[in-house]
């Protein structure tokens, strides 16, 4: 697991530096869940988070040295609009966007039924 944190500028303190989004322990328990079905299908093997000034992100790996094959991302500024919550292919494509993290993820549970089928 690897987590990615945007550096701070020199002599800023905590109080200055801009927030960052970050998923919160109820996020997480929602996605926990389905990686951990799909690394014990043997199809997951990795994760990193990434949090941001304006996203968090939650990248999944099939192996650890290549390139992300999903990635979750929350994004509050799109709350308003297309949902904050998305789901995204290692090719850019958006396979589900929503403000429901459950829903969002469900997109992720067709995948594994297809694995284990």
């Amino acid at each position: 697991m690897t987590v990615h944190n945007t550096p701070r500028p020199a002599g800023r303190g905590t109080a200055n530096a801009a927030p960052q989004v970050a998923f919160d322990r109820t996020e997480l328990a929602l996605i926990m869940p389905v990686y951990g079905r799909m690394v014990a299908a043997g199809e997951w093997r990795d994760y990193a988070m990434s949090f941001l000034r304006d996203v968090a992100v939650f990248s999944i790996f099939r192996r650890a040295a290549e390139h992300p094959i999903y990635r979750v991302e929350k994004r509050p500024d799109l709350r308003n609009k297309q949902g904050m919550y998305a789901v995204i292919a290692m090719d850019g494509q958006i396979l589900k966007r929503g403000g429901d993290l459950r829903q969002v993820l469900r997109v992720l549970e067709r995948k594994m039924i297809r694995v284990i089928d």
